[in-house]
């Protein structure tokens, strides 16, 4: 090559390194935890997307879950004052509050460490059940962070071709690096062991040795320090959160239509639980144009 075409090459090269450079995925941002209490874990962009207004209900409204809200708020009292805390699987029958109640006692002790210069702040990142293969790249930007984290799974469970349960076990315990000492892992399921009945079953009834397959499904559970099982509710539990709804948000309503109107709407429903109280609730205040606020 002739000493007069170099410029020309080098001309070339640097567009072909602008262009490559533009094309290049941009270096995801640092995350600003001071921008909300809440966030939701990115996966495509490793990016943390603050919550301004968390869709909650405080801890008082959720009913007939006594020993449950004890159990998770003592938990997660202890993780927020540094010592010792699990991670905790709400597991049991749909509509009773499972993730309510992970978000109401979030709000409960951040409340506490807000502002405390003593204790380091509380925040609560939700991980999409599609995103869970992502959980190692998530916590290895809240690794050594001042803060400190509760991930949360909201009806986390598992199919039978489905392999991403594998790498949740190391995470959660038994990885070399294991999960960071900032964070804590929550999740909901309606199911106790994560699985499908018939995919445990199936695992059974088709390997040579059945108790070793068995075994590899159903350990995941176990990497949960706590289970907290929800059961369905009865016609007296279901009344009192009707009852204390109407009372919190003022709908005005005779005690006995309140009762026949909230037994009716359960009938017609199928079912009772936090979620079929709601609803009627919700039912309610539009037929009395009322605002739940």
């Amino acid at each position: 090559m002739t000493p007069k075409n170099l410029p020309a090459l080098e001309t070339t090269l640097l567009r072909i390194a602008e262009a490559l450079e533009r094309l290049s995925p941009h270096p995801p941002a640092e995350p600003d935890f001071d921008a909300a209490e809440a966030f939701i874990w990115q996966a495509d962009e490793e990016a943390f997307l603050p919550v301004p207004q968390v869709n909650r209900v405080t801890i008082a409204l959720l009913k007939s879950v006594d020993r449950m809200r004890d159990t998770l708020l003592a938990n997660t009292e202890n993780f927020a004052k540094g010592l010792p805390a699990n991670n905790v699987l709400l597991w049991g029958a749909r509509g009773m509050g499972k993730s309510s109640l992970v978000k109401a006692v979030h709000a409960e002790i951040a409340a506490k460490t807000a502002g405390s210069k003593s204790r380091p702040q509380l925040k609560l990142v939700e991980i999409h059940r599609e995103d869970i293969a992502s959980l190692p790249r998530c916590l290895s930007h809240l690794r050594g962070r001042a803060e400190r984290f509760i991930v949360f799974c909201d009806d986390l469970s598992f199919d039978a071709d489905d392999t991403s349960y594998k790498s949740l076990k190391a995470v959660l315990e038994g990885g070399i690096e294991g999960r960071p000492a900032n964070v804590l892992f929550y999740a909901t399921s309606n199911r106790r062991h994560l699985m499908p009945r018939d995919m445990v079953d199936n695992e059974r009834a088709t390997a040579i040795n059945p108790g070793e397959a068995v075994e590899e499904k159903v350990s995941l559970s176990d990497r949960f320090g706590l289970w907290i099982g929800f059961h369905n509710c009865s016609q007296a539990d279901y009344l009192e959160m009707v009852t204390a709804y109407a009372g919190h948000y003022g709908l005005k309503l005779p005690q006995e239509r309140l009762r026949a109107e909230a037994l009716e709407w359960a009938i017609t429903r199928g079912s009772r639980s936090g979620r079929v109280a709601w609803q009627f609730i919700q039912d309610l205040a539009g037929r009395l144009g009322q605002r739940l606020e």
